[in-house]
C-alpha cells in the first residue's frame, strides 16, 4: 500500500498539481494585477484594524478570529518538520520553490477566500461556507460539492490529524521519552474539550494560541539568525545554487527540489486546496474582498516568514542534511540543540505541540463545516467529533511515512476540484475586487458590498 501511495503521489504532483498550482497562481496574479503585492498594506491594516460590520448583541466570528482559525491550520508541523523533510529529500533548493509556491499561492488564497465570502450561508451562531458551498451555489453542481466535502473531511479531519499527532508523538518520545499512546491520549482529551464547544470556542482558542506560538517561535528564530548572521549569505547562496545549479540539473535534483518544495509548501500554506475558505467564510465583514486580503497575508506569514526561519536554522546549524542526521522533526530538534543547547530542543518540542495542536483544531473545523453540508444532525456531529478525537490517538502510533503519503494524495485531489471551481467563478471575484478598489480610491475607509449578502443570504439547500 505504501508503494502504491508513493507512485500515485509522484504521478499526481509531477503531472497535475505542480502545473495546476503554479499555473493558477500565475493566472490569478496576472488577472488581479498582483493583488497580493499591490494591496499588501491593506491586508496588514485589515488584520489589525478589524471590521465594523458586526452588529451589537450578535454572535459573529471576527475577521481576525477567522484569520486565526485558518492560520492555526496553516502553521503546524509543515513549518517545522515539513521544511526539514523537503530539504532532506529535495535539497536546499526546495526552499526556493516553497517561496515561489507561497508568493503565487497568496493570489490563490485571496481568490478562494473571497469566493467563500461571496457564497457563504448563515448558520446558527455564525456564517458557514467553503468549496462545497460555492460549488453548489455558484456552479449549481451539488455532486461536485459533495465530492469536495468528502475529500476535505478525509484530508483535514482525518488525514492531517494523523500527520500532526504523529509528529507530536515522535517529538515527545525523542525529547522526553514519552510513550506515543500516552501522548495521543492527552491530545485526544484536550481536542475533545475544545471541539465540543463548536466554532465559537475554536475561534477563541485559536485567536489566543496562534499569536502566542508564532511570536514565540519567531523571536527564537530571529535570535539564532542574528547569532549566525555572517552565515546567512552562504545559506542563501546554497538555496539558489541548489535550485538552479548545473550540478543539480545534471543529477536530476532540480526536479526533486521543485516537487518537494511545492508539496511541502502546499502542505504548509494550504493555498488552493480548499481548506482556508471554510474558515474565511465564517468572518462577518462588510466586503468579501476584506477577508480575501487577510487570508492572502496568512500564506505570506506561514511560508515566507515562519518556514524561512526554520530553513535558515537548519542551514546554519551544521546538521547533516542528507538524511543521516534524521528526517522531519528530529532533524529540526538537532539543529536547535546545536545552536542553543538542550534548551533549544525542549523549546522546539513545546512549540511543536502548540503548532500541531492548533492545526488539529483548525483542521477539525474544516471537517465540521463540510459535514454540515450534508447534514445538521446533532447525532452525526457528535459521532464525528468522537471519531476525530480518537484519530489523534491513531495518529500518534502509525508510521510517519504512511501518514505523509496518505495526506498528500488526498490533499492533491481536494486541490484539483477546488482549483477548477475557482477558475470558473473567478469573474465574480474580479467584480468584487474592482468594486473594493474603486471605493478605496474614492476615499472610503470602510468599503461595503451591499448587494452581495442580499443575493446569497438564503440557504439554497
Amino acid at each position: 500500500m505504501l508503494d502504491f501511495l508513493k507512485a500515485a503521489n509522484n504521478y499526481l504532483y509531477t503531472y497535475l498539481m505542480i502545473g495546476l498550482l503554479l499555473g493558477c497562481g500565475i493566472y490569478f496574479t496576472i488577472r488581479t494585477k498582483g493583488v497580493q503585492f499591490r494591496l499588501f498594506k491593506d491586508s496588514c491594516r485589515l488584520l489589525f484594524k478589524g471590521d465594523d460590520a458586526s452588529a451589537k448583541g450578535e454572535k459573529h466570528i471576527s475577521s481576525f478570529q477567522a484569520f486565526a482559525v485558518s492560520l492555526a491550520s496553516r502553521v503546524g508541523t509543515g513549518n517545522l518538520a515539513g521544511v526539514a523533510t523537503a530539504i532532506t529529500i529535495g535539497g536546499p533548493g526546495a526552499v526556493f520553490w516553497m517561496w515561489v509556491t507561497a508568493l503565487l499561492g497568496s493570489a490563490t488564497a485571496f481568490v478562494e477566500a473571497t469566493t467563500a465570502q461571496l457564497y457563504k450561508r448563515k448558520d446558527k451562531d455564525s456564517f458557514i461556507g467553503g468549496p462545497a458551498y460555492y460549488m453548489e451555489s455558484g456552479l449549481g453542481l451539488r455532486w461536485m460539492g459533495v465530492v469536495s466535502a468528502v475529500l476535505i473531511i478525509l484530508t483535514f479531519a482525518f488525514g492531517f490529524t494523523l500527520v500532526q499527532c504523529n509528529t507530536i508523538g515522535s517529538a515527545f518520545e525523542h525529547q522526553f521519552g514519552f510513550n506515543h499512546v500516552v501522548v495521543g491520549a492527552v491530545v485526544s482529551l484536550a481536542l475533545a474539550l475544545i471541539i465540543f464547544g463548536g466554532i465559537q470556542r475554536i475561534a477563541k482558542v485559536a485567536s489566543v494560541i496562534v499569536p502566542f506560538m508564532a511570536i514565540g517561535y519567531l523571536l527564537m528564530a530571529i535570535f539564532i539568525i542574528i547569532m549566525n548572521i555572517t552565515s546567512i549569505p552562504e545559506a542563501l547562496r546554497t538555496i539558489f545554487e541548489s535550485a538552479f545549479g548545473v550540478r543539480q540539473a545534471s543529477g536530476g535534483l532540480i526536479g526533486a527540489a521543485i516537487m518537494q518544495g511545492v508539496r511541502r509548501g502546499l502542505f504548509s500554506n494550504e493555498a488552493g486546496i480548499g481548506s482556508a475558505p471554510n474558515a474565511a467564510a465564517t468572518a462577518h465583514v462588510s466586503h468579501p474582498v476584506k477577508q480575501g486580503l487577510v487570508q492572502a497575508l496568512g500564506v505570506f506569514i506561514d511560508t515566507i516568514v515562519i518556514c524561512s526561519c526554520t530553513a535558515f536554522i537548519l542551514l546554519v546549524s551544521g546538521v547533516p542534511l542528507d538524511g543521516s542526521g534524521g528526517i522531519g522533526i528530529e532533524l529540526t530538534q538537532k539543529a536547535m540543540t546545536n545552536e542553543i543547547g538542550h534548551f533549544g530542543s525542549i523549546f522546539l518540542t513545546v512549540s511543536l505541540f502548540f503548532f500541531a495542536f492548533s492545526t488539529v483544531i483548525g483542521n477539525y473545523y474544516y471537517g465540521e463545516a463540510n459535514l454540515r453540508f450534508f447534514t445538521k444532525s446533532k447525532v452525526a456531529m457528535t459521532v464525528f467529533r468522537i471519531l476525530v478525537a480518537c484519530m489523534a490517538m491513531v495518529g500518534a502510533c502509525i508510521s510517519l511515512e504512511s501518514a505523509w503519503e496518505l495526506s498528500d494524495i488526498m490533499m492533491g485531489f481536494s486541490g484539483i476540484f477546488n482549483l477548477i471551481a475557482l477558475v470558473i467563478l473567478f469573474p465574480k471575484v474580479i467584480t468584487a475586487l474592482n468594486d473594493y478598489v474603486r471605493q478605496r480610491d474614492q476615499g472610503s475607509k470602510n468599503p461595503t458590498y451591499p448587494d452581495w449578502w442580499e443575493e446569497n443570504k438564503t440557504d439554497k439547500k
